[in-house]
């Protein structure tokens, strides 16, 4: 008998080994000769020198489809020791629409023509602008494509970003360090990538810096390459910031410009920097825009006739305004 060691360097730990470690004794109840222990995210496996190899050879394998997948189940464990390809019975069964797999294994499916757009241009093009109504799924969207990339090893990080600007309210000052002030402008960032990835996992991707969540104004002076950078309501942007932003591309980097042009929290006569580069930038070869549109939106269905009523109510009051002018 031999002893050798697994390490899980990818898969969330309590994700791969089960609730009460139910994976990791199913494990050796296919493999009743050996012994599996477990110390933090090391499995070390005492087996004789032929079945300690089958075992090294299923837990990696294992891990690999609870990456992809967001899941490890009985079913899969027993298939891979058989010698059952899991991975390509799951991608045969699964949606040809899918992005990612969210926890539990649920497929992240693009919905409607601009969402399988904007995933279309995203591995054709290096800089890609989302723009549409609240709701739309393009911050969603952004993220998945991010998560996928990292996993796929395309980049090494991600970093998302969005400007630190009120939507319409005055917080004041808020309690705590830096990040405690911060993190409530970042808060949908977390709640996306908290659909994605599990909890343990995440925290693991934040602390070691493989994944970034920073306001706009950290960005300066950076060289984002080998990453995957999204910028969330980019309509609050100014035209200076806009320009800061992009030029922070860098070798082997993709960026990802979200925003809605009709919820600007900007100072009045403060151009939008976000309609800016869209007036600047529309002809330049490698940049793609997706527009979406209020038949985009996937929220609740209340969500696209609250979108159409104040639509119609701004156009009224444009149109109010031209005949006063007249």
């Amino acid at each position: 008998m031999i002893e050798r060691i697994y390490v899980l360097e990818e898969a969330d730990v309590q994700q791969f080994v089960g609730a009460n470690k139910v994976n990791l004794i199913t494990l050796s109840n296919l493999f009743p000769r050996c012994r599996l222990v477990l110390h933090g995210n090391v499995i070390k496996v005492l087996a004789a020198q032929p079945e300690a190899e089958r075992i090294l050879s299923a837990l990696e394998r294992l891990e690999g489809i609870c990456v992809r997948y967001n899941q490890l189940t009985e079913a899969q464990i027993i298939e891979v020791v058989k010698g059952d390809d899991t991975a390509s019975e799951s991608e045969e069964q699964a949606p040809s629409n899918t992005i990612i797999y969210g926890l539990h294994g649920k497929p992240i499916c693009a919905r409607g023509e601009n969402q399988k757009r904007m995933v279309r241009q995203f591995d054709s093009c290096d800089l890609t602008f989302a723009i549409g109504p609240a709701g739309s799924g393009k911050t969603f969207i952004a993220i998945c494509l991010a998560v996928k990339a990292l996993k796929n090893k395309q980049v090494r990080r991600i970093i998302l970003s969005r400007p630190a600007v009120e939507a319409g309210e005055k917080l004041g000052f808020l309690p705590g360090e830096m990040k405690d002030k911060l993190d409530p402008y970042l808060q949908p960032l977390y709640d996306a990538l908290g659909e994605l990835i599990p909890a343990p996992k995440l925290k693991d991707l934040l602390d070691t810096g493989i994944i970034q969540i920073a306001p706009l104004a950290f960005m300066r002076g950076r060289t984002l390459s080998d990453a995957v950078v999204v910028l969330d309501e980019a309509q609050n942007t100014t035209p200076q910031q806009m320009k800061m932003f992009l030029t922070r591309l860098g070798n082997n980097g993709k960026m990802i410009v979200t925003g809605d042009t009709t919820q600007i929290d900007l100072p009045r006569g403060v151009k939008s920097g976000l309609k800016d580069a869209t007036e600047k930038l529309g002809e330049v070869a490698g940049i793609s825009f997706i527009r979406f549109s209020k038949t985009d939106i996937v929220r609740h269905p209340l969500v696209e006739r609250i979108v159409e009523v104040y639509d119609n109510a701004d156009r009224r009051e444009i149109q109010t305004s031209n005949d006063t002018n007249n």
